[in-house]
């Protein structure tokens, strides 16, 4: 929960070296017949043939792939930052589309010796697969050009795969046309609720991404194998379908599965108001004030265990009562849980934070979290789980994992998400992919609005943390990519020393609020309208929040409790 890392620099760095985000110059001609992709080994099926990468920084991997078995994965080293590029062949005066998949840390694609306007664009990082994309022209004599990824100084490796350079053919050797790929099968109905269904169905080979349709709609579009369709009215039958695409076209729609929605007006957390104040418990001492569960603010709604540990057993968890934090037995620590339960509160053992990693990325390990965490739901009495997991996740398997766990725990279970802001950036991402996977279950995410730098709000703009902007614009993101307004919450530390860069004051935090639910207080940005619904606020840590005295949930508490 409580990191040091910054993005603020490279981001800053690129956007005053006045780096090209977003397109290219090509006015354009309309393409000859003979288009293709003129890159080589543009998936790297065949290792690095084709490619050179500075200082060895490159070679393949079999996972992650975006498509076929094997991927690039480029890692900077000191001042080298792993840049790996080929010269391909083209034709004079003729426009070229470029694209490629990548994730993991800062990653560029671009095209140079173009002989008119060199092009690049590039993306802050991801769990998930994301697709960059821009285009150049050449010039009247430009017969080669070279294309390169490469990441960033000091950033995490990147990953980089089905590389596209899409125009006229140069006469080189490039790799063969891309075919429309099959109809999606496999397509099946999860879990539904009063407005949503959720669909998965089997990857298709060559397919670029899935459309999903509703009724004969489309109605989204998604890179994985899964999707929650959402806005649905309660207790009505629908009929999906979906298709795959790439750059040579849609496949024909899959057959069709119907699914009806639940009738309206359950709650599935009767214990969560509708606007809630979460706030992390420390299972450790690092300075903040200790406390027992007893101790927490009566302000906080969810009060979540920090942390789970992981075992030797990928995705099993376990949870170890630290004796730093007093108690005299662990029957007094159950007693506490119990004893807050009985006052109308929720509490939730968290799992992950900066140094805690659990690996669910198999259906053993899935399996194995639901088992364990079922496990320490029924001995502590815990009403659920939060996910703070930082070091990466696998959306396709933790949303398995999260499932499962439902299933034994019933809809009455607490479920909350901590994601940072790099997380929650687009759709594209694992945390945003599995929050969506999962929304007919999901409390709240509240997304960490520190440790982060400058990022991009939800009107393209990039915003620095810290300000009322920062909060709203990202919060944005999250409110209209399909999460409900009740399953957004604002993560913030409770004081200056709880997090290494982005505290804010408490009235800043009350701004942001009364922007995004009654359209006031906003700074810059101004959303184009309002959420009333908002779930609320967190922070890290009710420990913080007690060293400074109470001076966060005093502030904020009443004021969550009174939004509309």
């Amino acid at each position: 929960m409580h990191r040091t890392r910054t993005l603020a620099g490279p981001l800053a760095l690129a956007v005053g070296a006045g780096l090209v985000l977003a397109g290219g110059t090509g006015t354009g001609t309309a393409q000859a017949a003979e288009d293709r992709n003129v890159a080589r080994n543009a998936g790297f099926e065949s290792g690095l043939t084709g490619w050179t990468c500075s200082a060895n920084s490159g070679t393949t991997v079999t996972s992650p792939v975006h498509g076929g078995a094997a991927a690039l994965k480029a890692t900077p080293a000191g001042l080298d930052h792993a840049k790996c590029s080929q010269t391909v062949a083209v034709l004079p005066d003729s426009t070229y589309q470029l694209s490629a998949w990548v994730q993991g840390g800062y990653a560029y694609l671009g095209a140079s010796g173009t002989g008119t306007t060199d092009v690049s664009t590039w993306t802050p990082g991801s769990t998930g697969w994301q697709q960059l994309s821009t285009s150049f022209r050449t010039g009247p004599s430009t017969t080669s050009v070279t294309v390169y990824t490469h990441g960033w100084y000091g950033q995490a490796a990147y990953h980089a795969d089905d590389v596209s350079v899409f125009g006229p053919d140069g006469g080189g050797d490039g790799d063969p046309d891309p075919v429309v790929p099959a109809p999606p099968s496999g397509l099946a109905a999860g879990a539904v609720t009063s407005s949503s269904v959720a669909l998965s169905w089997s990857p298709v080979s060559g397919a670029a991404g899935y459309h999903v349709y509703r009724d004969g709609t489309r109605v989204q579009s998604v890179s994985g194998t899964s999707a929650t369709v959402t806005g649905l009215t309660a207790d009505t039958s629908y009929g999906f379908q979906v298709s795959a695409h790439n750059a040579a076209g849609e496949s024909a729609r899959s057959a069709a599965v119907t699914a009806r929605t639940a009738p309206g007006g359950t709650d599935p957390n009767p214990n969560v108001p509708k606007h809630a104040v979460t706030g992390y418990w420390q299972n450790f001492d690092n300075g903040a004030r200790v406390q027992k569960l007893r101790d927490v603010q009566a302000q906080y709604d969810i009060i979540a265990v920090s942390f789970a540990d992981s075992t030797a057993t990928p995705g099993q968890i376990v949870f170890n009562l630290d004796p730093a934090v007093g108690y005299a037995s662990v029957a007094d620590f159950k007693a506490d849980i119990a004893a807050k339960k009985a006052a109308g509160k929720s509490v939730i053992i968290s799992v992950g934070g900066e140094k805690g990693n659990v690996t669910i990325n198999s259906d053993a390990s899935a399996t194995a979290f639901a088992d364990s965490a079922y496990a320490l739901m029924r001995e502590y009495g815990f009403d659920g789980v939060d996910i703070d997991l930082e070091h990466g996740i696998n959306s396709t398997y933790l949303t398995k994992a999260l499932r499962q766990l439902s299933a034994k725990a019933g809809p009455g279970m607490v479920l909350t998400m901590a994601p940072q802001t790099i997380d929650m950036q687009n759709t594209g991402t694992e945390y945003f992919k599995t929050a969506l996977a999962v929304k007919d279950i999901l409390t709240v995410v509240n997304m960490q609005y520190y440790n982060s730098g400058s990022m991009l709000g939800c009107d393209g703009k990039v915003y620095a943390q810290g300000s009322v902007d920062f909060l709203t614009a990202l919060a944005c993101i999250q409110l209209q990519n399909g999460l409900d307004p009740s399953q957004v919450g604002l993560g913030v530390p409770a004081s200056p020393r709880g997090a290494g860069s982005g505290y804010v004051d408490p009235s800043v935090v009350k701004n942001a609020l009364d922007c995004l639910t009654r359209g006031t207080g906003c700074g810059s940005f101004k959303p184009s309208r309002t959420w009333p619904s908002l779930r609320g606020a967190m922070t890290w840590s009710t420990n913080w929040d007690a060293t400074a005295g109470n001076a966060w949930s005093d502030a904020v508490g009443p004021h969550v409790h009174n939004l509309p």
